[in-house]
């Protein structure tokens, strides 16, 4: 049996773009993300990711979109860049039918690792809609902390989303990313 999920990851090129927004979308809005569990419907209609902020995310210095594919196309994602000394990772997204299986932690450890290993960045951070609290324990059993650092909503840019409460708000989470160990 064909196995679905991918043996590595690929950085994304300005090419993926139509592709990665349709499966960011697909993961957080509309009716077809009610089938994972990563679902914003309840909270967000509209966009998830601009074109042209992940173009500008993709062409700037310290910054990747981590993908995992197979023959059937993208299955998941995730951006990972350095921003003020840290790491920063965000536009995290698995296929709906995926949700579960595995892929988004090794997503996560992927990006993990190129902060830590290849940028030497201490720390790895993160903001969340503080209102997604079991997406924030997803995080939590991965090491991340919640800081109580909060950040407001882009009410108004329709860019990231058209809200459906006027409470959103994020909260950075972060994890520790000591060197590894040296044989």
């Amino acid at each position: 049996m064909h196995n679905p999920l991918p043996d590595a990851f690929r950085d994304a090129t300005p090419d993926d773009i139509p592709a990665l927004v349709a499966l960011v979308t697909a993961a957080y809005r509309g009716e077809t993300s009610r089938a994972g569990w990563t679902t914003e419907a309840d909270l967000l209609d509209g966009n998830r990711i601009d074109p042209e902020v992940l173009r500008a995310d993709l062409l700037r210095p310290r910054s990747r979109v981590v993908v995992a594919e197979n023959d059937a196309g993208l299955l998941a994602c995730a951006h990972v860049a350095e921003e003020d000394g840290a790491g920063y990772f965000g536009m995290f997204a698995v296929r709906p039918d995926l949700q579960g299986s595995g892929l988004g932690k090794r997503v996560l450890a992927a990006c993990e690792r190129i902060a830590r290993e290849e940028w030497r960045l201490p720390v790895m951070r993160m903001t969340v809609i503080d209102v997604r609290d079991e997406l924030i324990a997803f995080y939590e059993r991965r090491g991340y902390r919640r800081t109580g650092v909060f950040k407001p909503f882009p009410y108004g840019d329709t860019r990231f989303g058209l809200p459906k409460r006027q409470d959103l708000r994020f909260e950075v989470l972060e994890k520790p990313l000591p060197p590894e160990p040296t044989a």
